[in-house]
């Protein structure tokens, strides 16, 4: 049983304050393997307090220092590998893959921002002024429980490599990973207060993040609904506000797509993370005249994705991170019954054989129209909507016909057409025949999906203020 009843504050470890305790359950079989003591204001006020003091002497500190510091962070990540692998597999349900490949890619993002801070202009001249990028200030970091070692990263990475101190309150439901991660932070040897971590409930810690004067920046991954709150609480201190939201990804198949390598993606697209991404491609567009062997292609597909223990090698989609998740699907695929969508595949219950633990069955439905509730909210979840179109322009019109646009799919063997289609999808990202993810390039949504970038140069200046003195 793993209790976890501190917070890393000023450089060490400090018991909670607080009096809420709630349970850590494993996904995979349903538990309980430890308890979490949530912080309060007072916990979240001494986090802030430190930050705020080490930020004078941070903000100051050379190219070169924050170049070693970053170093330090992804060697001490990486000493922990094998740890970060094994609670993100026992906490949240991840497939081993998908652990082993989330937290390398957490240690690897401040080797990326190390290599930006190399050749980064902290000035330049712009006319007769010189125009300097100076640290924004005192950072707080709140993610989402998905992802939770690299959405904390990337945001610290940018936040270091920019000279800003951090106070990180990542979700409750994460906080055996985010311990350990708090171990590595202590590890990697940052001068006292410029990292800080509370454990406690978005609706308790993050509203003082979000309004404390002390704090110049809010980084935040999460739902859109929660996205609105924290920029309504931030705009009252005039906060700087970086929002990576919710998504409902289209994934256009063109007529001329190899469609034995294009369905396939696409169910990789639609379920990665067991489907618990923002940038699941939740919406297959396909072509009306092509439907009966897009319906093919998916069952044979289906039949070779595994779900079962996140343990097995075998295995594709896991649990569901909880039981509030696992009942949220439910109802969103017992909404797609009722509003008149084909189940091609999946539908309401466990599988067989997977009673204990939060496990879904991964559903298709077909005869979707855009208009359902399951086209247009954000499911998260392994649950695919079938939409056929008859031009590229519906598809196009569909695709962007839509509140979110934080990423989308194209895949075509023109690629001078794919391209074409991409420049006009609403979206931050458009990945061609392809799912794979540059950490290099800037991530963020349109629209509803969120405010500003997160990732590579642009995360970096997401970071700076530019401050301008004429001569």
């Amino acid at each position: 049983m793993k209790i976890i009843n501190q917070h890393y504050v000023d450089g060490q470890f400090r018991p909670s304050t607080g009096s809420e305790k709630m349970d850590i359950i494993n996904p995979s079989d349903e538990c309980l393997i430890g308890h979490v003591l949530l912080g309060n204001e007072q916990d979240m006020e001494a986090a802030i307090v430190a930050a705020s003091a080490a930020l004078p002497s941070f903000s100051q500190t050379s190219r070169v220092q924050r170049m070693d510091y970053l170093q330090q962070l992804h060697d001490a990540l990486m000493e922990r590998l094998d740890d970060l692998q094994e609670v993100t597999t026992t906490e949240y349900g991840a497939t081993i893959q998908r652990s082993r490949w989330s937290n390398q890619y957490a240690a690897e993002t401040f080797l990326y921002f190390k290599e930006i801070l190399k050749d980064f202009s902290f000035e330049r001249r712009i006319g007769q002024s010189v125009v300097s990028m100076v640290p924004v200030g005192v950072t707080g970091i709140m993610t989402a429980w998905n992802a939770n070692s690299g959405s904390i990263c990337v945001k610290l990475a940018a936040a270091i490599a920019a000279g800003c101190t951090v106070v990180i309150k990542p979700s409750e439901m994460s906080a055996m990973q985010s311990q350990v991660l708090a171990e590595c932070f202590d590890r990697a040897g940052l001068p006292a207060g410029v990292i800080n971590m509370v454990h406690g409930r978005g609706d308790i810690l993050g509203t003082v993040l979000s309004t404390h004067p002390a704090v110049a920046k809010i980084l935040f991954t999460g739902s859109t609904v929660v996205g609105k709150i924290i920029a309504r609480n931030a705009v009252d201190t005039m906060k700087r506000v970086t929002l990576e939201l919710s998504g409902k990804s289209p994934n256009i198949i063109l007529d001329d797509a190899d469609f034995d390598t294009a369905i396939p993606m696409a169910i990789n697209a639609a379920f990665m993370n067991s489907g618990q991404a923002c940038i699941a491609g939740t919406r297959l567009l396909v072509p009306e005249a092509n439907l009966q062997e897009v319906k093919d292609i998916l069952l044979k597909t289906m039949a070779t994705q595994k779900v079962g223990d996140p343990r097995d090698g075998q295995t594709v989609i896991g649990p569901m991170a909880s039981q509030k998740q696992f009942d949220r699907i439910q109802h969103y695929i017992r909404l797609g019954i009722n509003e008149g969508a084909e189940l091609l595949v999946g539908g309401l219950g466990k599988p067989e054989g997977l009673e204990n633990g939060f496990y879904v069955k991964p559903t298709i439905f077909t005869g979707v129209s855009n208009e359902m509730t399951i086209a247009q909210e954000e499911i998260f979840g392994p649950v695919l909507s079938v939409i056929t179109y008859k031009t590229e322009e519906e598809a196009i019109a569909i695709a962007n016909d839509t509140i979110y646009g934080l990423h989308a799919y194209v895949s075509s063997s023109d690629m001078e057409r794919a391209q074409r289609v991409a420049a006009q999808i609403n979206a931050g990202r458009v990945a061609i025949n392809t799912i794979y993810h540059d950490a290099l390039a800037p991530f963020g949504g349109f629209k509803q999906s969120g405010l500003g970038r997160e990732g590579g140069l642009y995360g970096l200046e997401e970071q700076l203020e530019p401050k301008v003195i004429i001569s």
